[in-house]
């Protein structure tokens, strides 16, 4: 079986708590998983532009790297959500959450008919495991395949250029202006045996490289939610707006 360390911290949680340490690792460098803050936190303390940005979504909605479901679980309430995660213990997590459609899928082999969604959120700075500009273009290609003409997504990263390179752990330089890279692994230490996950590359860009990503996609930024180093960023298809027009005429 393949390591999921991630995946297994975050299932014990979801059964009552860690069962040892999860954590990064990058070299030497070890920093906390922080698995409660990431995937477990309550939608009472989510920030308002968050949750509003996640209500304005149409469904039916696909959550790409869903994790334990926190977000699904949320939006289920109002609509169709169907959760795909590659690790098959988030997954296994997500269910026992509650969530009713958490399905085991690669992100970049997306499984799904055309127009399948109206709506697409990718969070947790997902789309940069597609590790280039190259890559996260062909993502979201596939994404525009799933989703309808109207289609609505919801990406986000860290800027670059708002990165005080020694406050996010992993940081790779790269010589083009608005483009870094991170990568570390996961480990988790549980009932005194270590796990180690793969070696993650994660490709960084600021809103105006992802605009340049868009270029030759159904997809254009519509909205850009910005925090300094971290944004939150809706996509919208050319359709969408055609369709804005149509009704203001």
């Amino acid at each position: 079986m393949d390591a999921d360390p991630l995946g297994r911290a975050m299932l014990d949680y979801q059964r009552g708590g860690l069962r040892g340490e999860c954590l990064y690792r990058d070299g030497g460098d070890v920093q906390d998983g922080n698995v409660r803050g990431h995937y477990f936190t309550p939608p009472e303390e989510w920030r308002d532009d968050w949750r509003e940005l996640l209500e304005s979504l149409a469904f039916p909605i696909v959550d790409v790297g869903c994790g334990v479901g926190q977000h699904a679980e949320f939006l289920q309430g109002r609509g169709e959500v169907v959760a795909i995660d590659a690790s098959p213990a988030a997954v296994e997590a997500a269910r026992e959450r509650g969530v009713r459609d958490a399905r085991e899928m690669d992100m970049f082999e997306l499984n799904f008919p055309r127009d399948r969604f109206r709506s697409a959120l990718v969070s947790g700075t997902q789309m940069g495991l597609a590790q280039s500009l190259a890559g996260a273009r062909s993502f979201l290609t596939d994404l525009a395949r799933v989703t309808d003409e109207s289609g609505i997504a919801v990406v986000d990263n860290y800027d670059p250029t708002g990165l005080d390179p020694g406050d996010l752990f992993g940081y790779r330089p790269d010589p083009r202006p608005g483009v870094a890279h991170r990568t570390f692994h996961f480990e988790y230490v549980r009932d005194g045996e270590r796990e180690v996950g793969r070696s993650l590359h994660f490709v960084l860009f600021s809103p105006a490289r992802l605009r340049d990503v868009t270029v030759g996609t159904p997809w254009r930024v519509a909205e850009v939610q910005s925090r300094g180093e971290f944004y939150e960023a809706k996509l919208a298809k050319d359709g969408t707006k055609s369709r804005e027009a149509g009704r203001g005429e």
